[in-house]
């Protein structure tokens, strides 16, 4: 676990990645049905953070985060386990599995921005073709002159993903600012431990006792939720950010909103438009061009 894996173990980790991060979403949304959104959240959370605590048990990693590290650890669970987490569970109310993650994985659109201002990185042709390809799929899912402005389920639940993929956002820019101390892998465990804090904590002010339908279906979706879409694909990622280069897990992540949507179509019985086609067409063809620069000569 310590040591790189091989290129054909870390591609088929990755796939399971991939997979487990897209049908997350159709998850979520099944999940609703028996509990409020943020109990979902922490719930999903904490269970999470026990099998992480005796993945890392076992494994003589579990070691308390060095001080230089605690920034990096606060942000990444407070903005993007909890907030992203929260937002999206939230919004995925009042917005199909389908087009939820497609919004959802908008984030590297705004890191683009925010790395030139932030991080002083090059403002690059395929940069701003990228941003506009991207901003054009969102119009195009949008649609201004159809869509129902007087809806205002809809108009909350695509702000509030909207809202989690920037936070999202906002959490790589510091992460990629953060000059590491500890491994990923290693403060993984403390991130979902303070993720479930605050996301319990959400749910008790906002939501109070939690009121939860139990049966062996919502038992299996969050075994699901907790210990394949959080401890799992989390675990793997570190595995596979170790073992493959930067610009091809970049690439390869965005074959996870194409798994979403087919899941939210084969499980829930979404309509698959053609706006929603050409908008998820123009984001991911956004995102690659965006990123596509670190291919060239820059890490």
């Amino acid at each position: 676990m310590n040591q790189a894996l091989s290129r054909r173990s870390a591609f088929c980790l990755f796939a399971i990645v991939i997979f487990a991060w897209g049908l997350n979403w159709t998850v979520v949304k099944l999940t609703l049905e028996y509990m409020t959104p943020l109990w979902l959240a922490a719930f999903r959370s904490g269970l999470a953070a026990v099998v992480l605590f005796f993945v890392m048990l076992s494994t003589n990693k579990l070691r308390i985060p060095k001080r230089g590290d605690m920034p990096v650890v606060c942000s990444i669970a407070l903005l993007h386990m909890t907030a992203f987490t929260a937002l999206m569970v939230l919004g995925i109310q009042f917005v199909p599995a389908g087009r939820s993650i497609v919004l959802g994985y908008t984030t590297p659109i705004w890191v683009i921005p925010a790395a030139v201002l932030l991080l002083h990185e090059r403002l690059t042709a395929p940069r701003i073709a990228g941003m506009a390809m991207g901003f054009a799929g969102l119009v195009v899912m949008f649609n201004p002159l159809a869509f129902d402005w007087n809806d205002e389920r809809a108009l909350l639940g695509n702000g509030l993903i909207l809202l989690s993929a920037l936070c999202w956002a906002i959490s790589i820019i510091h992460t990629r600012a953060h000059k590491w101390i500890s491994t990923p892998f290693e403060l993984v465990f403390w991130e979902v431990l303070l993720a479930s804090v605050a996301l319990t904590l959400l749910a008790c002010v906002f939501e109070g006792i939690p009121q939860v339908r139990w049966s062996v279906r919502l038992a299996l979706l969050l075994a699901y939720g907790s210990v394949v879409s959080v401890a799992l694909a989390y675990w793997a990622m570190a595995m596979v950010n170790r073992s493959l280069p930067a610009m091809t897990t970049s690439l390869g992540v965005l074959a996870t909103p194409v798994v979403g949507l087919l899941c939210s179509m084969v499980v829930l019985g979404e309509d698959f438009s053609l706006a929603l086609l050409v908008g998820l067409a123009l984001i991911i063809g956004g995102i690659v061009l965006g990123i596509a620069w670190r291919g060239r000569g820059e890490a």
